[in-house]
């Protein structure tokens, strides 16, 4: 079994990547970044820490941020305690109580989706903060927006419409980082701009194709893309081949793997 790596970034974007020796080759997953150190000041630091398929924890500088926190208490363990916690939709991989209720989120900022906030617990309704697509918030320096999350095909317009969840793009000082939630290749995505850092969904029948997510990809061109939340039922989307189309469009998008299911055998 593999073990679950963890990625430090800085906002200069210096970083070494180490290779795993053993290969999922059965998806094409071709390496995971090892832990990389840069001397610089706590500020200037950013950490991800992939979870399992949607969830993350973002360490940036003295604020911990938690996105789609699910799984349980006992995959945070080795987390800080959050400051400030996002939720992009509705959906069990997403928005999950029991998890929620395990965590310590008695000085945490909730930022949801009114949809969210509809079917969180009466004791975490002082701490949120409803955002719609297109509105913005402020929390220790670092600007929340909430960009749409929804499908275009026909055949799933019923997983994710246009305005229930939230993408959201996460800004501070020069550095852009941006989790698309559960989306398709919408015209929000492709006007994004000056993106450094973008996690992006690939799986079906519930997202979008790894067709439909490089060419998004291509037009927003981010610096770097983290392919996520790429297992669907039953299929689990070929990331190597989302990696060769995004390169064969523009080599100078940095592709990089995580490992964001560390309990599955490929």
């Amino acid at each position: 079994m593999l073990m679950k790596k963890l990625v430090t970034l800085s906002l200069l974007g210096f970083f070494a990547i180490g290779c795993k020796e053993n290969k999922k080759e059965e998806i094409g997953v071709e390496n995971y970044p090892t832990e990389t150190e840069t001397v610089l000041k706590t500020e200037d630091v950013i950490t991800i820490s992939p979870i399992e398929h949607a969830s993350a924890v973002l360490q940036w500088g003295e604020t911990t941020i938690y996105i789609d926190p699910v799984g349980g208490a006992g995959e945070y363990t080795e987390q800080k305690k959050p400051n400030l916690l996002l939720i992009t939709d509705i959906h069990g991989d997403h928005l999950d109580s029991v998890t929620l209720d395990s965590l310590d989120l008695s000085e945490t900022k909730i930022i949801v989706p009114q949809a969210v906030a509809d079917k969180l617990p009466e004791n975490l309704k002082s701490q949120l903060q409803i955002l719609a697509n297109g509105e913005k918030a402020v929390f220790n320096g670092i600007t929340i927006e909430a960009i749409p999350m929804y499908n275009l095909r026909e055949e799933a317009l019923k997983f994710h419409t246009k305005g229930r969840g939230n993408g959201y793009l996460l800004s501070k000082d020069e550095e852009r980082i941006y989790f698309s939630g559960d989306t398709e290749d919408i015209p929000e995505m492709r006007a994004l701009k000056d993106i450094d850092k973008a996690f992006i969904c690939m799986n079906l029948p519930y997202t979008m194709t790894e067709e439909s997510a490089a060419s998004a990809v291509l037009e927003f061109k981010p610096k770097q893309v983290y392919p996520y939340h790429y297992r669907g039922n039953p299929e689990v989307s070929d990331v190597a081949k989302f990696k060769k189309l995004v390169n064969e469009g523009d080599p100078t998008i940095e592709v990089i793997q995580l490992d964001w299911y560390p309990k599955m055998d490929y």
